[in-house]
């Protein structure tokens, strides 16, 4: 039976969470205020984030990890505690970290950035162990940082359509390719990339695609560009540029040409977190709103007292119901199931990410002018929301995996 309730252990690690937040992140936030308030001190002239910003997001990173957050979702084997908090812990605590602070940059340096590509990442299950003693205590402190390699100028949602190859070399692997839209690249030491090791089985889609970690050596693997999006002065996406990347064999991740298979299993966690993030910013962002329906007059009257305004905000709950009700069912399902209900997260991944967007626009309305400003922090959330619906499979793609899985007979909600 399904029960979605908050368990005790879970509000007593939200509260200590919260408890942490206010102690240590809220006054080394006073250090960067003003690079906080102002993308043109909070970026340098090449869009990367400003050495401050960097210098505090690694001190919360590793005070973090020290208070026992940072790693609570990594794989026990890897020294983490995910055998304690799984997908609903996962869900609950992002969405009220997005719910109670909004799109804080440095209180979202609690977790990994991405609970797949960072930090104790399940991925990393597959590093050889001499690897393993050389990288993860840097990645456990939150000192090393890593990203994803996957996505390339021409694949995407197509990742059959790779290009970036290794090429065997005595007991090296020689990597060429362009890895494109990956988060974090302009930060990380290590990249997990993905390259074709077997054409043959990659051009018939049964493997043939291998996962290396590739140090950034300035040389031979670099981020090449920070990609600005929806009008920022800077960002975290990156482009990964490889040219003749030596690479030890030991250093492959997983099983070699079967690394695929790995990318799809990281991601599913991230989905929840995604979904998480979008219902928490969306019940934030309604808050903001509520406040305001109730202060702001306008007739005579307070604006909630207007049908128009009372519409807006019960279409934005409703939409928020479905979409915390549907994360935490598919959350419950991932932790109590054996199989991976790869059509519950397609759905939260398509659902979440489309309302969020709806729902903060309509808070913005609600603020009228006010909204459209910087000061309320809802146009910078808008962006961000509007950006959610592509990463990680954009909403047109979960569609087709949903339907896919309709038509092979899996038409359970239960």
């Amino acid at each position: 039976m399904i029960d979605l309730k908050i368990p005790e252990e879970i509000k007593e690690v939200i509260s200590a969470i919260d408890k942490f937040i206010q102690k240590e992140v809220e006054p080394i936030k006073k250090k960067v205020q003003k690079q906080l308030d102002n993308e043109r001190y909070y970026y340098n002239e090449d869009g990367v984030y400003a050495d401050e910003i960097l210098e505090v997001m690694r001190e919360i990173r590793m005070k973090s990890a020290k208070a026992g957050f940072y790693n609570m979702f990594g794989d026990p084997t890897l020294g983490g505690n995910g055998d304690v908090y799984g997908p609903i812990a996962v869900a609950l605590l992002h969405e009220f970290l997005m719910e109670k602070y909004g799109l804080d940059p440095l209180v979202m340096e609690v977790f990994p950035i991405a609970l797949f590509s960072n930090g104790l990442s399940s991925v990393l299950l597959g590093l050889h162990p001499e690897v393993r003693v050389e990288i993860l205590p840097g990645v456990a402190s939150g000192e090393t940082q890593l990203c994803f390699g996957l996505s390339e100028p021409d694949a995407g949602s197509d990742i059959w359509a790779m290009k970036t190859k290794a090429v065997k070399d005595g007991d090296y692997w020689v990597i060429n390719g362009t890895k494109q839209w990956i988060t974090h690249a302009p930060y990380a030491d290590y990249a997990m990339i993905f390259a074709i090791t077997d054409s043959d089985l990659a051009d018939n889609r049964k493997g043939g695609i291998t996962c290396f970690l590739v140090p950034f050596d300035g040389e031979t693997c670099v981020c090449s560009s920070v990609i600005p999006t929806l009008g920022h002065l800077g960002g975290r996406i990156g482009i990964v540029t490889l040219e003749n990347a030596r690479v030890h064999e030991k250093y492959i991740i997983g099983e070699l040409h079967q690394g695929f298979g790995k990318a799809l299993h990281g991601i599913d966690i991230g989905r929840i977190v995604m979904a998480a993030n979008c219902v928490g910013a969306a019940q934030w962002a309604l808050n903001k709103a509520i406040d305001y329906a109730n202060e702001r007059k306008t007739f005579g009257v307070t604006i909630g007292n207007h049908q128009a305004v009372q519409i807006m905000l019960a279409d934005c709950a409703m939409e928020i119901y479905a979409a915390r009700n549907m994360l935490l069912h598919c959350a419950w399902k991932m932790e109590n199931q054996k199989t991976i209900p790869v059509k519950e997260i397609s759905m939260i991944k398509a659902y979440s990410t489309e309302m969020v967007q709806k729902v903060v626009d309509r808070c913005m309305q609600i603020h009228g002018g006010m909204g459209l400003t910087n000061e309320l922090k809802l146009e910078k959330v808008w962006r961000w929301a509007r950006s959610q619906r592509i990463p990680d499979g954009t909403t047109e793609i979960q569609k087709r995996t949903i339907a896919r899985h309709l038509l092979k007979g899996d038409r359970s909600f239960r």
